[in-house]
C-alpha cells in the first residue's frame, strides 16, 4: 500500500516520503480500514516536528484522523462489518500506524460508524477536533443556559465548539482577528464576536454579559490570556485549555483566581477514560443526526502532496480543516 512515512523529525519536506510499504493485518480486537480521507491536524505537525512526544519506533506514518470503511476485522470484533463506513480517530498517538495511507490497522474502539449523509472528508474531519470541543465544553456539566467564551473562533476546534455549544444550549462569546475570521464564527452560531485586536475584550464581555461575566472559557493560547480569562469567568468558573502557542514561563494571577474559586483544567483528548469517550461519541452522533453540522475545509491534497498539507498548517493561512484524499 501507498502510505506518507517518517524515521526521523524535522521539516515535512526533509524527513516524509510517500511510498509503498507491507499492508498491515488485524490482530486480536483490531479492525483494518480502507481510507478515503484523512485529516491533518496541528497535533501531527508537533509530533513530525518532534516538539510533543517521542517516536514509538522507527518509524511513523502520521495523522490520527480518517474516514473510510472497514476492510478486515479481527478475532474477538463484533461492533463492524465489512464495508461498514467510519471514522478514525487516535491513530498515531503513541502507535505507528497513522492515517496518512491506504489503509490503517486500528484497535475497534478508535472507530465509530460514519452516517450515510457525511462525505468522507467530512467524516475525517471529526475526530480530534470535535472530540476536543466537546470534552472541553462538557467536562465539567451541562451548559443549558450558559454563557461560553470561546477563544479564537475561526479555529478548528473553536469551529466546531461553537456549534456544540449552541446545540447544547449556551451562548456564546468569540475572538476573532480579522472581518473574515468574524463571519466565519458568526456563521457557525456565535452569539458575540470580539475582535481582539481592535477592541477590549474584557470590557466587552462584561458589557455583554450585564457585568455578570461568563460562565466557562475554551482557550487556545492558555499562557497568553490568563488574566484576562481570570477577569471576565463568574465565581466558580471554568477556564478550559485545550492548547498552548508558546510555552514560556506561566505567572498565574493567584489572587484573582482564588477570590472567584475559578478551576483550571487540561484538556487532552487522546488520554480520556472510556466511559468519558463513549459519552463524547454519543453525543457526537446525536449532533450529526441533526443534519445542521458545518464542515470548513479550506484545502484538500492528494496523499502524494501531503509534505504540501503539513506546509498549509504550519503556514497559518487557512481558515477550516486540511484533508488528505486518498486514491
Amino acid at each position: 500500500m501507498q502510505a506518507a512515512i517518517y524515521h526521523q523529525f524535522g521539516k515535512a519536506k526533509e524527513v516524509i516520503e510517500v511510498r509503498e510499504v507491507e499492508k498491515p493485518e488485524p490482530q486480536e480486537g483490531q479492525i483494518r480500514v480502507k481510507l478515503f480521507c484523512a485529516g491533518v491536524n496541528p497535533s501531527d505537525i508537533k509530533m513530525r516536528s518532534g516538539t510533543s512526544r517521542p517516536l514509538t519506533g522507527n518509524w511513523q506514518i502520521p495523522s490520527s484522523d480518517g474516514a473510510g470503511i472497514v476492510d478486515a476485522i479481527g478475532p474477538g470484533v463484533d461492533r463492524f462489518k465489512i464495508g461498514q463506513r467510519v471514522w478514525v480517530f487516535n491513530a498515531a498517538f503513541m502507535r505507528p500506524q497513522g492515517t496518512s495511507s491506504e489503509y490503517t490497522v486500528i484497535e475497534s474502539w478508535m472507530a465509530s460508524s460514519l452516517p450515510d449523509h457525511l462525505s468522507y472528508a467530512q467524516g475525517a474531519c471529526l475526530g480530534i477536533p470535535v472530540m476536543t470541543a466537546h470534552r472541553c465544553l462538557f467536562s465539567d456539566g451541562p451548559i443549558d443556559g450558559k454563557t461560553v467564551m470561546i477563544s479564537g473562533g475561526a479555529g478548528v476546534v473553536a469551529h466546531y465548539a461553537i456549534q456544540l455549544a449552541k446545540w447544547g444550549g449556551a451562548r456564546v462569546i468569540t475572538t476573532v482577528s480579522s472581518d473574515i475570521k468574524a463571519q466565519h464564527a458568526k456563521a457557525a452560531g456565535a452569539d458575540c464576536i470580539i475582535n481582539y485586536r481592535t477592541e477590549n475584550v474584557v470590557e466587552r464581555v462584561l458589557s455583554w454579559t450585564e457585568q455578570v461575566g461568563v460562565d466557562r472559557v475554551l482557550e487556545v493560547d492558555f499562557g497568553a490570556n490568563l488574566t484576562t480569562n481570570a477577569q471576565i469567568l463568574k465565581p466558580g468558573g471554568v477556564n478550559v485549555m485545550y492548547a498552548v502557542v508558546d510555552q514560556p514561563a506561566l505567572p498565574l494571577p493567584v489572587p484573582m483566581m482564588m477570590a472567584k474559586n475559578i478551576i483550571l483544567r487540561f484538556t487532552l483528548i487522546y488520554t480520556i477514560t472510556p466511559s468519558e469517550r463513549a459519552q463524547i461519541l454519543s453525543d457526537i452522533d446525536a449532533w450529526l443526526n441533526t443534519r445542521k453540522c458545518q464542515f470548513a475545509i479550506a484545502a484538500k491534497f492528494p496523499l502524494k502532496d501531503v509534505v504540501q498539507a503539513h506546509e498549509l498548517i504550519e503556514s497559518g493561512n487557512k481558515i477550516g480543516h486540511v484533508i488528505l484524499e486518498i486514491d
